[in-house]
């Protein structure tokens, strides 16, 4: 999985929060965007999980070496699938009738084609539409809010109903040290105890892009504690972007974009 970033910017009336960003994001690696506070670091980050769109520029996702611009209409997508699928079809036959003559072609030209149209049809199965992008990231923010009528169990139940969790609802909650507040209403929770449960949503979904909006926020020393043990227990394959201004949400990560470089 990558993200990229051509020349994005986002305005808000004549105010720009950044420009002309060019930046590249793989799996398998960690990232901060840094910034003091207002500086616009949350506004990147749901540009990149393309909750917001930016003002120009592109955002860019790429999977099984196919790309797939936000925005784009899925209707392209299957139309142009259908396409390639027919053009592979009938070059699959003519090399079946090269083949039954003995045929071969000196320089190769008839087999690189197909090789070609076939690894064009497997890149369009793969391309992700702006309608699908959501399936690939979690994320946990300060101004999501969890369901708290439910309780935890109930919570992660049914956050796993439409994204897939790596673990059992149990053993999560075992690992987040929530085993006694279990059944309890989410609302009764203190908001160190809130943050652990947004953390686990987004830590736990097998989504490959992991984006983390002041992560800590509202935990204590345990909590940091317990934070750090889940990047390096259950993330070391995942995209992982933080936003933040504390060293301590962000000293793994490998890779730093200042959002002050491009106001």
């Amino acid at each position: 999985m990558e993200i990229q970033l051509e020349q994005a910017g986002k305005r808000f009336n004549r105010d720009w929060i950044f420009r002309k960003l060019t930046y590249t994001f793989q799996q398998g690696n960690t990232y901060a965007i840094t910034g003091v506070n207002g500086s616009g670091k949350s506004t990147l980050l749901q540009s990149i999980a393309g909750s917001t769109n930016v003002s120009e520029g592109k955002v860019l996702y790429f999977f099984g070496g196919e790309s797939q611009k936000v925005g784009e209409r899925r209707e392209k997508i299957e139309d142009s699938r259908e396409r390639t699928e027919d053009r592979g079809q009938k070059e699959e036959y003519r090399s079946q009738k090269i083949e039954e003559r003995g045929q071969e072609t000196d320089d190769g030209t008839e087999q690189s084609a197909i090789g070609n149209l076939k690894s064009a049809i497997s890149n369009q199965q793969s391309a992700i539409s702006s309608e699908d992008i959501y399936q690939h990231i979690s994320i946990t923010a300060p101004y999501l809010e969890l369901i708290e009528e439910m309780s935890v169990t109930e919570f992660l139940q049914f956050h796993a109903s439409f994204k897939p969790l790596m673990l059992s609802t149990p053993e999560i909650i075992s690992i987040i040290g929530l085993e006694k507040a279990a059944q309890k209403q989410i609302r009764y929770y203190s908001s160190g105890m809130k943050q652990r449960v947004k953390l686990a949503q987004a830590v736990f979904s097998t989504a490959p892009i992991l984006l983390l909006d002041e992560p800590c926020t509202n935990l204590d020393k345990n909590g940091y504690e317990l934070y750090h043990q889940l990047i390096e227990n259950y993330c070391s394959n995942k995209l992982v972007i933080v936003c933040s201004n504390d060293e301590n949400e962000m000293d793994f990560c490998l890779n730093r974009l200042s959002i002050s470089d491009y106001k």
